[in-house]
C-alpha cells in the first residue's frame, strides 16, 4: 500500500522518468495549444480544374423533378477552363508530345489552293463538252 504522501505515478517508457497525473495532464494542455495555436480553419473550396468531372443522370424511372442549381460564375469558367484545349489554355507547350503540332497553323492557304483546283475542274469540264461535240 501506498502512503497518503506519495502521488500516484505512471512509468512512460523514457528512461526511467516517472510522472504523476498533474504532470501529464500539463504535457496534455500544452499540446492542445500548440495544435490550437498552429491550426488553420479553410472555408473557401473549389473544384480541381484540371480533373474531369463525371455527371451521373438520374435513373430512368425516377419521377423526381430536377433540382434548381443555383450557377455560379467561378464554377462554371473554372469548368469551361479545365475543357479547353492545351493551346488555348497554355500559351506554351508543357509537355514533349505537345511541342509536336503546337503550331498548327495550315503551311499553304486554301483560298489559293481552291483556286487551283476550281481551274482544273473548270478545264476537265470544258474538255469533256469539247469531246463531245
Amino acid at each position: 500500500m501506498r502512503s497518503k504522501e506519495q502521488p500516484e505515478t505512471t512509468d512512460l517508457g523514457e528512461g526511467n522518468e516517472k510522472h504523476d497525473f498533474v504532470h501529464q495532464n500539463a504535457i496534455h494542455v500544452e499540446t492542445i495549444r500548440k495544435e490550437q495555436r498552429h491550426q488553420k480553419l479553410h472555408t473557401e473550396f473549389s473544384i480541381n480544374p484540371h480533373r474531369k468531372l463525371h455527371v451521373l443522370p438520374d435513373k430512368p424511372l425516377c419521377r423526381k423533378p430536377p433540382e434548381v442549381i443555383a450557377e455560379n460564375s467561378d464554377f462554371i469558367e473554372a469548368f469551361h477552363k479545365a475543357r479547353q484545349e492545351p493551346t488555348k489554355k497554355y500559351t506554351m507547350p508543357l509537355t514533349e508530345s505537345q511541342e509536336i503540332g503546337w503550331m498548327s497553323t495550315p503551311l499553304v492557304r486554301k483560298t489559293c489552293f481552291d483556286s487551283f483546283l476550281k481551274q482544273i475542274t473548270k478545264l476537265q469540264a470544258f474538255l469533256r463538252v469539247k469531246e463531245k461535240n
